[in-house]
Parts: structure tokens; sequence; C-alpha cells
């Protein structure tokens, strides 16, 4: 109706040819716009058909299990979703049930004789397993190795102090690495840091175990300690 308004109100002017030609490549172009529209409209409405409809006959990337039309056994052992026994019979009698129910048909005992198959909403049920596996992920804590620095000079507050933030973490389930660095002459006395290492390992042991003992390497010695077990 735009269309047709503006041409018949141009038709209803007089204006020069070369106007005229002007007029009527701009109403070309405003046609071809709206055709251009009207098809990405349409495409996105299609789309959205074909995805909403028939999104089962794709293969669901990373999956484990065999589904729908790739299950071609002459025969599999059905059960529904609410584990209701349906029989023996063959994979396109089975599919066609569980498209009857909107539903998908999973191969999940491949090994069995013959394979058993259940129908479910497939989507469903790797939505659900993932958010099993994440949460499960969330629940398994990664234990970290936190470093405690001592000195050969290390005063009695400063140990103390660090004594107590090992505490913390022993706690919480982290490991604890205790280093002292040794700086010029001081690598003449690793008798010295020994002694602290053992010190320091004492004001923990109601809280954690040495896992490695001191060891000197380089210019540095080096302990590790785990917290302890509760029985």
């Amino acid at each position: 109706m735009l269309i047709k308004s503006i041409r018949n109100k141009a038709e209803q002017t007089p204006f020069s040819p070369m106007r005229q030609a002007y007029i009527g490549q701009y109403l070309k172009r405003l046609f071809a716009l709206f055709i251009l529209v009207l098809m990405r409209e349409r495409f996105y409405v299609c789309s959205r058909f074909v995805f909403r409809n028939f999104r089962r006959c794709f293969n669901i990337s990373n999956k484990e299990l065999q589904i729908n039309e790739e299950i071609r056994d002459n025969e599999i052992r059905v059960i529904t979703n609410d584990g209701e026994q349906l029989g023996i019979m063959s994979a396109k009698e089975a599919l066609k049930i569980a498209v009857e129910q909107n539903l998908d048909l999973v191969k999940i005992s491949p090994q069995a004789q013959p394979p058993v198959c259940k129908i479910m909403d497939y989507g469903k049920y790797r939505f659900e397993q993932a958010k099993r596996e994440k949460e499960a992920r969330k629940n398994q804590r990664v234990v970290e190795v936190k470093e405690i620095r001592l000195s050969l000079n290390i005063d009695t507050h400063d140990f103390e102090t660090k004594a107590n933030h090992a505490r913390k973490f022993l706690a919480s389930g982290d490991k604890v690495k205790v280093s002292i660095r040794f700086r010029g002459r001081e690598m003449a006395h690793p008798e010295s840091a020994l002694d602290i290492m053992q010190k320091f390992a004492d004001m923990l042991e109601e809280n954690g175990v040495i896992e490695k003992p001191a060891k000197l390497e380089g210019r540095q010695m080096l302990m590790f300690m785990a917290p302890k077990s509760s029985k």
C-alpha cells in the first residue's frame, strides 16, 4: 500500500523525465529492500520450525550412546521412561513408539543380548548428566601446595605467625611447603636450618605430618607437610 500510494502521487505530480527516472529507481530499490526483509523473516521462522521439530534427527556431539536412527539392530529389548517392559521388538517398531511419544530411543545396554534400549528425552538426560558432572567437579576439592618461607634469623614472633598460617592451610586440606633460603655464608650452617625445620614441624604436629623430610636442594632447604588424616 505504501509503494502504491507513492506511485500514484508521483503520477499525479508533474515531474521532469529525469526526476521520474530517479523516482522509479528509488521505488525499485525500496521494493527490493522490502522483499529482502520479508525473505529474512520467513527464513528465521522456518529455521526455528526446523530446529524445534527436527532437532532429534541431528547427531549430538560428544555423545556416548546410540540414539534413534543410529540403532539398527534387528531385535532390541525396550523399556519405557518409567521402567515398564515393552518386550522384544525391532528397532524400527521401537523408534515409531518413541516418535509417537515425542521422545528418543536410546541404547543403554549395547552388550546385552538382545541390546536394551530405553525410550526417554535424550536432551533432558544429557542436560541432567552434565549438571551432575558439574556438581561432582564442584565438590571435588583440588589440593594446593602453600609455601611458607622461613630464614635462619627469623624471630620468635614471625616464626609463630608463619606457623599459624601453615596451621590454617593444613586445616583447610592443603599441603605446606616449608623453605629456608641460604644467603652468603649461611650455607656453612645447614644444621641450623634442620633445627628450625624440626621445631616448625613440632609446632604443627596436631594438624599435619611430615610428607617429605627436610632436604638440602641447592641453596635452599625444603620440607613438605600434609594434613593429618582424620580417623
